[in-house]
This record gives C-alpha cells, structure tokens and sequence, in this order.
C-alpha cells in the first residue's frame, strides 16, 4: 500500500475514532481531574484574527498534548478551527492561548461558540497516531473588537 493511501487510510480512522470517543471521554472520570477552561471573551482583530483563551490541567500524557479550539457563530453546523498550543500534563494549571485567521467577514463581534480540547496523540504502531482525550470545554463567549 503507497504511504500517502495508508497515512490518509489512518487520518480518516483516527477521525472516525475523534467523533466515537468523544462523548465518552466527556463522562469518564478522567475528566474530572482533567480540565479545560474557556475564558467569557475572545478577540477578533480587523484582519479576521480569532484570539482565544483559557487555562487547562492534564497529567500522564506519554504523547505529545495540544490544546485546540473551534468557533462557530449562529449556524453551529460551521466550525472554524482556531489554532493549537502544546499542552504541558504535569498536573498543574497552565494558560492556553490559540489564535487563527479567518476572512475578516466570516464573524463578527458578538456571541459565538467555543468548544476547547487538550488531546493527547498517542503511538497507535508503526505510522498510526491514536487520540486521547484529556479533557473538553464548550461554551458561549463573546467577541470583542481588538
């Protein structure tokens, strides 16, 4: 099998496994211990640049950890990614702060939706990255012009 076919073969399984693990990894009780918060305000710059913010605790991650971030506004259906930060799982709490550039008429000041994770990207074998929830966050917010 030609790599790019197998990497796309295993990206599509991990997706698959994000949205079937999702919800469970939200009532495990790992969640408890684990946390992501969300701040009430993000920012949206004149150029479209989305800021978020927030703090996160995670422990034992034996992977490399992000926080990411999405934003939708009105239509949920519509869900633009707003950057990662590396995630450090030593158990204390830590500041997150991901921003991303979307068209500057794409959203606007305002309420909008968040939703943050810290994942962990596990080894899966030999070229397969397998997710780990840590912990997830959604929230309202508001936008704020910067």
């Amino acid at each position: 099998m030609p790599v790019r076919l197998a990497l796309a073969a295993a990206l599509g399984a991990a997706a698959l496994l994000c949205v079937a693990v999702t919800p469970a990894a939200a009532d495990s009780s790992e969640t408890r211990t684990e946390t992501v918060t969300v701040d009430p305000n993000g920012h949206i710059a004149k150029d479209g640049t989305i800021t978020l913010t927030g703090t996160y605790r995670c422990t034992d991650a034996t992977g490399l950890a992000l926080v990411s971030s999405s934003i939708s506004q009105g239509d949920r259906s519509t869900v633009f990614g707003i950057g990662g930060t590396a995630a450090r799982c030593d158990g204390a709490e830590h500041h997150w702060e991901n921003s991303g550039k979307i068209s500057p008429k794409t959203l606007k000041a305002g309420k909008a939706h968040v939703q943050a994770t810290v994942t962990e990207l596990r080894d899966g074998g030999p070229v397969l990255l397998l997710p780990a929830f840590h912990a997830v966050q959604e929230q309202d917010v508001t936008l704020t012009k910067k």
